[in-house]
């Protein structure tokens, strides 16, 4: 008797659950044909995969090692099976993207609209992730292309790099910090600010920044979502820090220049450096460069190529 994809998929059902019942409501089959497949699974390798003893079913020492080949093989096999279904004319397609929160501003827009211009046959789904789980994603093969920031990024990420952001106080155009040159930093003590959560990788270096030079604004508004940060500036006379190039599509917002500036983050395509690359996903690269280069959000950078930076 030979092994079936399906016991694959089981097995690793299983061991993401730590729970027969569990993994069996995800596959839509009942416990007892799970736990009758698996059994059969560990006749045919004459090796125990799964530890039963506990609260939780885990995998043994043979099982993890079996599950790491099986999570590979599959990925390979859908990596196969997208290769083969790849139309090179660019007629149809699909694109999987993940993006780190803030491009969802004022990036994802403009790199969709060039996409349903050029090659409306392909279709595209975007999510936004940290910048870890956009790295364990493509690692994984749960997605094709990732835009985020430079850094240390983990062996078998690719990246090459697009643009640099600047971040920038941001307010109401009626607000008083508009009406003069680069606000000193420390004006900012005890203004009055919405910002993003610390959920954000950009909060990060806000925060960053205001300890360097010692100031502390009065953080009035936190929230998870650029739009409500956008929302609240544009109707109050509090301020944020985002993305410089948020402003130029919100005509009712203002960038005020900060001295000494905010930092600045490279921003970064980012793929798995073994993944195959199909036609779709050569296409959403090629116009993402074209949409930068031709935008005037922000300061393009010569594109590099793919350079895999060092852990």
């Amino acid at each position: 008797m030979a092994l079936e994809l399906r016991h694959l998929r089981y097995l690793l059902a299983v061991a993401e659950h730590n729970s027969f019942t569990h993994a069996a409501e995800d596959l839509h089959i009942s416990q007892p044909t799970l736990s009758q497949q698996i059994k059969q699974m560990e006749r045919i390798l004459g090796v125990q995969l799964l530890d039963r003893t506990g609260r939780t079913v885990r995998l043994t020492d043979a099982g993890e090692t079996y599950a790491r080949h099986a999570r590979r093989a599959l990925r390979d096999l859908a990596a196969a099976e997208r290769a083969v279904h790849d139309v090179q004319d660019l007629t149809r397609g699909h694109l999987r993207l993940a993006v780190t929160p803030t491009f969802t501003a004022y990036l994802t827009g403009p790199l969709t609209a060039e996409l349903h211009t050029r090659h409306p046959g392909i279709t595209l789904t975007i999510k936004e992730e940290t910048q870890k789980h956009i790295e364990n994603g493509l690692l994984a093969d749960d997605f094709d292309l990732g835009i985020a920031f430079t850094g240390a990024h983990q062996p078998g990420i690719t990246t090459t790099e697009l643009f640099t952001e600047t971040l920038s106080l941001v307010t109401g155009t009626r607000h008083p910090a508009t009406a003069g040159q680069a606000l000193p930093v420390h004006h900012l003590t005890g203004m009055r600010l919405a910002l993003l959560t610390a959920d954000f990788a950009t909060r990060s270096h806000i925060d960053a920044y205001f300890d360097l030079h010692g100031v502390s604004p009065r953080i009035t508004v936190e929230a998870n979502s650029i739009q409500a940060l956008t929302e609240i500036v544009q109707r109050t006379t509090l301020a944020t820090v985002l993305p410089e190039t948020v402003t130029h599509d919100h005509p009712h917002l203002a960038p005020v220049p900060l001295d000494p500036p905010l930092p600045t983050r490279t921003v970064t395509l980012l793929t798995r450096a073994d993944a195959y690359q199909s036609a779709a996903t050569r296409a959403f690269t090629r116009l993402t460069h074209d949409v930068i280069r031709t935008r005037p959000h922000t300061p393009a950078r010569k594109p590099t190529g793919p350079t895999a930076d060092r852990w």
